[in-house]
């Protein structure tokens, strides 16, 4: 009977870790701008969840734990490859629309200009930002997965949305007068 549960819940971890790729992925990819570093740090950060499996306490903090490593993964990355340089070209990234290219042309470049936004935040404030509002992780999880306390979390957050709307304010939409005109009669 216990091989039997063993093997399940192994079978329902292996699922859970494949649930998890795409958004280790995207997170990485956002800290690294770079799609072969990113699948790297995947790769790892999946190979270290499978070889110490038995380390998780509790299965409800699988996607905590799994961000954890690859925030160690990411930092042992860096402490191997000090000298190397960001790279700051990003890959356009394609979507299929029923758009003119017009649009997509605008799309294009409103994402270009939200991703160089995000990739001036100084580290910290990015992986938070990530973490939180890409990733919807509680200030408590990013505290315990960056290991940071909770009030660094909400400071580093609140300095990057705040640069990124000094940043941005440029794409925000413009109001013409004659609207604020009729609220103000109104």
């Amino acid at each position: 009977m216990k091989i039997l549960s063993l093997f399940s819940r192994s079978h329902t971890f292996h699922d859970q870790l494949e649930q998890s790729r795409v958004r280790l992925y995207r997170v990485a990819y956002s800290w690294s701008h770079d799609a072969a570093l990113a699948d790297d740090l995947v790769q790892e950060t999946l190979s270290k969840a499978l070889k110490n499996y038995g380390q998780l306490r509790d299965p409800k903090m699988l996607n905590s734990w799994l961000f954890s490593i690859l925030t160690n993964c990411w930092r042992d990355h860096f402490r191997q490859h000090r000298e190397m340089e960001d790279i700051d070209e990003i890959e356009d990234y394609r979507c299929v629309h029923e758009t003119t290219p017009e649009d997509e042309h605008a799309q294009t470049q409103i994402v270009g200009r939200v991703r160089g936004a995000v990739a001036r935040l100084a580290m910290g404030q990015r992986q938070v930002l990530t973490l939180v509002d890409l990733e919807e992780f509680s200030y408590a999880e990013v505290a315990t997965i960056l290991e940071i306390p909770v009030g660094t979390v909400m400071s580093r957050l609140c300095r990057a949305r705040r640069a990124l709307k000094e940043m941005l304010q440029e794409l925000a939409p413009v109001q013409s007068a004659q609207i604020s005109r009729i609220r103000r009669i109104k």
